[in-house]
C-alpha cells in the first residue's frame, strides 16, 4: 500500500503467505475489491467475509511453477524461461568507494526482490520490508526514477533503489541523489558505469553491481 497509496485504494491485493488476524488488522479500514492468498487462517478469513463486496480467492501455493513464460506478439509468441533465480547479495559488488550500511542492504534486497515484478525501465524505491516508490514503464530510465521518487514523496529521502537494468547514463544517479536516495543496486554493464560510479561517489551514495538483470516485459 505505501508503494503506490493512490492506487491501494479499490484494487486488489496479493499474498504470499497464507493471512492471519494481524494482518487484517494491519489493512484496516482500507478498502480492497480482491484478496488473493495461498490460504487465511479461520479466524482472519470470518472477519474479512464481513466486509461488503470484498472477493476473496485462495491461489495455492505462491511458489512459482517450473515452465516457460509464454508473451504473445504479432504474429506469434515470445518464449522465454521465468526470471526465477533467487539473489545472491553476497555474489554483489560494491562499486563505489561507500559500502552500504546493514539496513541500507536489507533495503537494497527487499527493492530488488521487487523490481523482478515490474515492467520494462523498472525503478523500486524501498525501505526495510517496504516499497515506498515504483516507477515503470517508461521509455527512459531517468523518468522511472523521477516518478518513484514523485509517489514516494517524503520518503524518497533516506529509501534506496533498485534498477531492474544498467542505468545507460548518469542522469537517473542524479535524479535519485536530489531526491535523498543513499544507496542502489543495479546490474551494471553499461559503457558508461564509470561515468555512473563517478556520481554516486560525487553524492556519497553505496552501489552495488549484481551483474544480473531483470527487465520484464
Amino acid at each position: 500500500m505505501s508503494g503506490d497509496p493512490v492506487s491501494a485504494f479499490g484494487g486488489i491485493m496479493a499474498c504470499n503467505r497464507p493471512v492471519d488476524e494481524r494482518l487484517v488488522a494491519a489493512i484496516g479500514k482500507q478498502r480492497f475489491d480482491v484478496l488473493i492468498a495461498p490460504g487465511f487462517v479461520d479466524g482472519a478469513l470470518a472477519e474479512l467475509l464481513k466486509r461488503r463486496n470484498l472477493r476473496v480467492i485462495t491461489a495455492g501455493s505462491a511458489a512459482r511453477p517450473a515452465g516457460w513464460d509464454v508473451r504473445s506478439v504479432s504474429g506469434g509468441f515470445l518464449v522465454q524461461e521465468p526470471d526465477t533465480v533467487v539473489p545472491n547479495p553476497d555474489e554483489w559488488v560494491c562499486r563505489t568507494w561507500r559500502q552500504p550500511s546493514v539496513a541500507e542492504r536489507d533495503a537494497l534486497l527487499y527493492a530488488w526482490r521487487a523490481v523482478r515484478h515490474v515492467k520494462s525501465n523498472a525503478i523500486v524505491l524501498a525501505r526495510p520490508e517496504q516499497v515506498v516508490g515504483i516507477g515503470a514503464g517508461q521509455p527512459n530510465r531517468v523518468e522511472s526514477v523521477r516518478i518513484a521518487v514523485r509517489v514516494a514523496g517524503e520518503r524518497a529521502a533516506g529509501s534506496c533503489l533498485a534498477s531492474d537494468a544498467f542505468f545507460p547514463f548518469p542522469d537517473g544517479i542524479e535524479a535519485a541523489a536530489a531526491a535523498g536516495v543513499t544507496a542502489i543496486v543495479q546490474p551494471g554493464g553499461s559503457v558508461r558505469d564509470e561515468e555512473c560510479i563517478a556520481a554516486a561517489d560525487a553524492h556519497d551514495l553505496a552501489m552495488l553491481f549484481t551483474g544480473r538483470r531483470h527487465f520484464r516485459h
